[in-house]
């Protein structure tokens, strides 16, 4: 009868709630039609994360040498010949950009641009170098950027202060993205440098980390290892994404309309199925079995949570070791802005993950 009482208590409550919740309805599918609502910042967040994400929001007017920032052309509908073109004035713009000089000024490392395995990547080095520990381990960035851009410039927002803080050398590549090329020519970029530095590094010396489409990447890229039947790095990161593509599940609906930017609209994922499990590694729980420890990191204003904790649980269902860190009422890929204090947070999260790891021998 207790029991009873309770199933009972919790009807009447879950009555209030849908009441209180105005005309909100779940339909037969599943779907759940909500009324138009207005959500504040978290009370959650510390006042000095909420004056950072008020100077987001509110920058004060531009104040550069020689006047108003620079403008570069759209890559929509850009013709493939003049898509190198527009990346080049993009990573112009952010190098004369007061976000680049701030990320300069806290994070001091040497830059070194070359190619390995015919892929181009830069080299981030610790200024004050690699602790002695890390001269033999050496951590692989796959930047974010939608499969469209963000090579150098969110390669070293993601880099530099990895590199900086964890004392070890991190290796950006700049993989190859569209509109000029479709999947799987990232992922096979991501493998030629990496069998490379298997002549250098052990693999256990080795973490391949990136976010949002950085982080879907990373697991495209251990898909495509495990393919060719290489040896595994000794962990990952995914950040702000996952195994599957970032618009899928709740949180891209909660967050922002995704009908202008999926699948099928994304131009390097042309004519790939969002069951494939090489581009979607997280659609085969067979693929993930064998994936290394893996670090997932998103937020609950990230449009890409879903993704991240679909694979984090998909992962642990398959006993594969995985750590998920949540942070509060921030959005998506917020760590790019190095003056959060959550950012600072995130950063030591990733480099105490790969310090505990990378140095076993496989």
């Amino acid at each position: 009868m207790a029991e009873l009482r309770s199933a009972r208590a919790m009807l009447v409550m879950c009555a209030m709630l849908g009441a209180a919740a105005g005309a909100q309805t779940v339909g037969s599918d599943g779907t759940v039609h909500v009324p138009a609502i207005s959500i504040p910042e978290s009370a959650l967040l510390s006042a000095e994360t909420r004056a950072q994400l008020d100077r987001q929001r509110n920058p004060p007017p531009a104040s550069m040498p020689g006047g108003a920032p620079r403008t570069c052309p759209s890559m929509a509908g850009a013709p493939s010949a003049r898509i190198p073109e527009i990346r080049a004035c993009e990573a112009e713009a952010f190098y004369e950009s007061p976000a680049y000089a701030r990320l300069k000024a806290l994070y001091d490392v040497v830059i070194d641009q070359r190619s390995i395995g015919g892929v181009p990547v830069e080299t981030f080095t610790p200024g004050n170098g690699v602790t002695a520990k890390n001269r033999t381990r050496v951590l692989i960035n796959l930047h974010g950027g939608a499969f469209l851009g963000g090579a150098r410039t969110l390669s070293r927002v993601e880099s530099m202060p990895i590199a900086a803080l964890g004392r070890i050398k991190v290796i950006s590549i700049d993989y190859r993205q569209g509109p000029d090329f479709t999947f799987p020519a990232a992922s096979v970029d991501v493998v030629a440098v990496y069998r490379e530095l298997l002549k250098e590094y052990s693999p256990g010396d080795i973490g391949i980390y990136g976010c949002s489409a950085g982080g879907l990447l990373t697991a495209q890229s251990v898909a495509r290892l495990i393919e060719e039947r290489l040896p595994l790095p000794a962990a990952i990161g995914m950040l702000c994404e996952g195994g599957v593509y970032w618009t899928e599940g709740d949180s891209s609906r909660f967050v922002h309309d995704t009908s202008q930017h999926t699948i099928a609209t994304n131009p390097y994922f042309k004519g790939t199925s969002a069951s494939d499990p090489m581009a979607f590694p997280a659609r085969s729980d067979a693929l993930l079995a064998r994936f290394p420890p893996t670090l997932l990191v998103s937020s609950t204003r990230d449009f890409a949570l879903s993704s991240t904790v679909y694979t984090h649980s998909r992962l642990v269902a398959r006993k594969v070791e995985a750590e998920l860190h949540i942070w509060e009422g921030l959005p998506h890929a917020f760590h790019m802005d190095p003056d959060l204090p959550e950012s600072k947070e995130v950063y030591s999260v990733i480099v105490r993950f790969f310090d505990r790891r990378l140095g076993k021998r496989l």
